[in-house]
């Protein structure tokens, strides 16, 4: 079945809040219906190959509209769970990509599926997270993603590999021009079936020790990241925002050489010999940014990555915002953040 709406509000698929429109919105439930709505609505441009007005969307978790959207919005509403192959060791499945991420991660935890539960409580549907690669408590989705089911806007289907998704921090292929055109319909992760935790980042450890004990399970590293993950981000039920707005930048051990001349007690992540990475809400924080609020848009009091709309904020309040941010963050480090929420 394929939906059709004209003029729709997107307030329901940005997690920003933004009461925007977009000019057509197509729903879709299945490849078929979005072969066959291709098939007849061709959106690229007659004069070249290149992408017309079109946007995919999922929850709109990492969207910041800057008004109205001109074009067409695509919405996936494909939604299954198919168990593939399995093993002693691993299990594949393969999801439809209209599925909510942590109602994913809910099934996998009680299934006994180990690789997700660091991924708790991400927003998102599956589609989007695999094209972002959504990251968390030293896990990303790449480390799960086996293949993905892909079809452009012809019509012509193909399976990529981890391999020839090119995943980097927070991007593959599919976030690149040249594969604007390409839509995620389906993803395939492999997950373990013998008892495997990641507890080496920050301070999911010692939480779940802390309010378990040493019998670590599935649903206890599962509820210690639902912990930490509130304790410091807003529910975008409740508070207007897409979640961390600026990447974490790597910089030289030169460069942060220089800055611990400064500031001493500034937190790193190794990366290598040569490089190392420093939380943007650390240098966010030390600009003085934490907690201001900007005509209708504000930092967050408690995470200075986490911009939110404070209610009836317009995307080019948070946007000027976001810009002051990098602004001056270069200004004081010599280091210029990288946004991770997409502007449209």
């Amino acid at each position: 079945m394929i939906t059709i709406k004209q003029n729709f509000s997107l307030l329901n698929y940005n997690t920003f809040h933004l009461d925007v429109k977009t000019k057509r919105f197509v729903e879709y439930e299945s490849v078929e219906d979005l072969r066959n709505f291709l098939s007849e609505n061709n959106l690229r441009q007659c004069s070249s190959s290149s992408v017309t007005s079109f946007l995919h969307v999922g929850s709109g978790s990492n969207l910041l509209f800057n008004g109205d959207y001109p074009g067409t919005v695509l919405h996936s509403k494909i939604k299954f769970t198919k168990v593939l192959e399995r093993d002693e060791n691993y299990i594949t499945v393969k999801l439809g990509s209209g599925i909510i991420w942590d109602d994913f991660v809910i099934y996998a935890v009680s299934q006994g599926w180990y690789g997700a539960e660091n991924l708790s409580l991400i927003p998102g549907e599956v589609g989007a997270c695999a094209i972002q690669n959504i990251g968390a408590y030293g896990v990303e989705i790449k480390d799960l993603v086996k293949e993905l089911d892909v079809i452009d806007l012809d019509g012509n289907e193909k399976v990529y590999t981890n391999a020839d998704c090119d995943y980097g921090y927070r991007d593959s292929i599919f976030k690149r021009a040249e594969c604007k055109d390409r839509i995620v319909t389906a993803v395939t992760l492999r997950l373990g079936l013998k008892k495997n935790f990641s507890l080496s980042y920050g301070r999911l450890k010692e939480q779940i020790v802390k309010r378990f004990g040493p019998m670590i399970s599935l649903s206890a590293v599962r509820d210690s990241v639902i912990t930490l993950r509130m304790s410091k981000l807003p529910d975008p039920k409740f508070i207007g925002n897409a979640g961390s707005f600026f990447m974490n930048p790597v910089i030289s051990r030169i460069k942060f050489t220089d800055i611990q001349k400064t500031y001493s007690d500034v937190p790193f992540y190794e990366i290598d010999e040569e490089s190392v990475k420093i939380p943007a809400a650390w240098l966010i924080e030390t600009c003085g940014w934490k907690g201001k609020t900007v005509g209708h848009a504000g930092v967050y009091e408690e995470q200075a990555l986490i911009l939110v709309n404070r209610g009836g904020a317009v995307g080019s309040e948070i946007i000027e915002l976001a810009y002051a941010i990098v602004d001056s963050v270069e200004k004081k480090f010599s280091i210029k953040l990288r946004m991770e929420v997409n502007i449209i």
